[in-house]
């Protein structure tokens, strides 16, 4: 047992000391080991640092051989450009050296033609030299033979050398007189023919661009009525009605036979439109005694007051025009409700301001200005019927009144029917544009019986004249052609005529636009053969 126990002691001792040189060994091992891998790495890293040396002292060898390489290469290429320099600039140089030989060549011929001239010019002033002094001797031989001459035509006419020169003068004076005179009546016929021409453009371009409705309306104004019974109504007894209703609104009633209308007449085309609206109001009321005519009255001369007002403001707007005075602008207004010859006056005053601003454009002048003179130019017409004389004279202090201070607004006002001088440009221009607006087709018209009595009045006035033997009125009355005597007026006596009539015409006659007066002379000779 003691044995056994001294073995089994021995076994952890012989164990631990196995385990003990097991691990010497092994870290014997592990320590060759680690040099010999320290070993082999430094092996490994030595080789390649070496191949890496190496490698870079291979490449640093290529690039210098390439850059070598490329240095030579261009070191040969510009060599070569430096040679081909060289060689343009010898090429210019003899270029050069070739045109200046070519020069001096040149110079040396044209100053041997110099030469050869200087010398011609030599022998030619010899020449003139000689014939100089035949031409002096044959000066003074002709000086002799003239006055030789001269005195044999004194002699022979008997005038002395200042009066025969007076006479030629005169002579010359007559022809050159006769000659301006020509050329003076040429210049003027083709001035006339050019302005003439040139107002024909401005004229056409004026219509053409401003082309407005037809204005044309009818004067009459008529109130329809439901039945003839009505008629008594508005008569009302023993005309009580009827004299009410003509106080109040100041227009005319006429009540005749003709069915289903009653006629309002007033020369005042505002009143005439109050009496209008009123009596349709008490047509439609059925309602008829004095008071409710009044009333009605009133209220119909309050909203047509109105409309006379935002008609003005309307017109005013329309030309755009600024700073006009509330009088006139009420004055345009009340042009709404007045006609010349079927033609509404505003409508026609606003025409001839687009037509007036549209040559005035064209000859160069102020468009605005000339739009306001033709907006203006018939505003007398508002008032004409209630101040004496014409209505230019009217408008025009009218306007001087409320605020118009221009010369150019007031003389085209005042002188656009020539009743004053035309002091600027704007009144011919007004004077054009409102017989444009005046006589174009569609503008105005007139009863059958009153255009019957123009042609009869133009025929009269120029029969009235002596030597007129014929007067025929043509072209809806814009001329009137007469026929004269010529054994008994010559033709500056039918230019006087021709102007007579037209002055006499412009004076006693009233008519839209112009009429032509053609006089016409002829001299017939007639003979027969048996």
């Amino acid at each position: 047992m003691d044995a056994i126990s001294e073995n089994i002691g021995l076994v952890p001792t012989l164990a631990a000391t196995d385990f003990a040189s097991t691990a010497v060994i092994l870290a014997a091992v592990a320590i060759i080991g680690g040099a010999l891998g320290a070993g082999f790495h430094w092996w490994t890293t030595r080789k390649t640092v070496s191949n890496a040396v190496v490698a870079a002292e291979q490449k640093a060898e290529a690039d210098v051989a390439k850059r070598q390489l490329e240095a030579e290469k261009e070191a040969r290429e510009r060599a070569s450009q430096v040679e081909a320099e060289f060689d343009r600039q010898r090429e210019e140089h003899r270029e050069t050296e070739r045109r200046l030989a070519k020069r001096e060549t040149s110079i040396e011929k044209k100053e041997e033609s110099l030469e050869q001239r200087d010398q011609r010019n030599l022998k030619r002033g010899e020449q003139l030299d000689g014939r100089e002094g035949e031409i002096d001797k044959l000066r003074a031989h002709t000086e002799q033979v003239l006055a030789s001459q001269k005195a044999e035509l004194h002699k022979i006419s008997g005038l002395s050398e200042q009066q025969a020169l007076d006479q030629v003068l005169k002579r010359v004076e007559e022809d050159s007189r006769q000659e301006v005179a020509k050329l003076s009546r040429s210049v003027i016929e083709r001035a006339e023919q050019d302005a003439r021409e040139k107002a024909t453009e401005i004229t056409l371009q004026a219509i053409q661009r401003y082309a407005a409705e037809t204005t044309s309306e009818s004067t009459v104004r008529t109130v329809a009525i439901p039945s003839d019974d009505m008629k008594g109504r508005i008569i009302g007894r023993e005309g009580r009605n009827i004299r009410a209703f003509e106080k109040v609104s100041g227009a005319d009633i006429i009540v005749d036979d003709t069915p289903g209308v009653i006629v309002v007449s007033c020369f005042d085309k505002v009143r005439q439109a109050v009496a209008v609206e009123a009596l349709e109001k008490l047509v439609a009321d059925g309602r008829m005694h004095p008071s409710r005519i009044e009333e009605v009255v009133e209220k119909a001369r309050s909203e047509i007051n109105q409309r006379v007002l935002q008609a003005g403001k309307e017109a005013v707007l329309e030309v755009n025009l600024r700073g006009l005075s509330p009088k006139i602008v009420e004055a345009m207004g009340k042009m709404h409700y007045r006609t010349s010859y079927g033609q509404n006056v505003l409508r026609h005053s606003v025409e001839v301001a687009f037509m007036s601003q549209i040559i005035a454009e064209q000859l160069g002048l102020d468009g605005r200005l000339a739009r306001r003179c033709g907006f203006l130019h018939d505003i007398g017409k508002a008032m004409d019927h209630e101040m004496e004389g014409g209505h230019p004279k009217i408008g025009m202090e009218f306007a001087k009144q409320h605020g118009e201070t221009d010369e150019a607004v007031l003389n085209a006002i005042g002188g656009h029917h020539a009743d004053i001088p035309s002091t600027t440009f704007y009144t011919p221009i007004v004077m054009a544009a409102d017989a444009v607006s005046s006589a174009r087709p569609g503008a105005r018209r007139e009863s059958m019986e009153r255009y019957v009595q123009r042609l009869n009045d133009l025929q009269d006035i120029a029969l009235g004249y002596k030597g007129v033997t014929e007067a025929y009125a043509i072209q809806a009355g814009r001329e009137v052609r007469v026929m004269i005597d010529a054994d008994r007026v010559s033709d500056d006596e039918a230019y006087l005529i021709a102007h007579d009539i037209a002055k006499k015409v412009s004076a006693e006659m009233t008519f839209p636009g112009e009429i032509r007066v053609t006089v016409l002379r002829e001299t017939r000779a007639i003979e027969y053969a048996r």
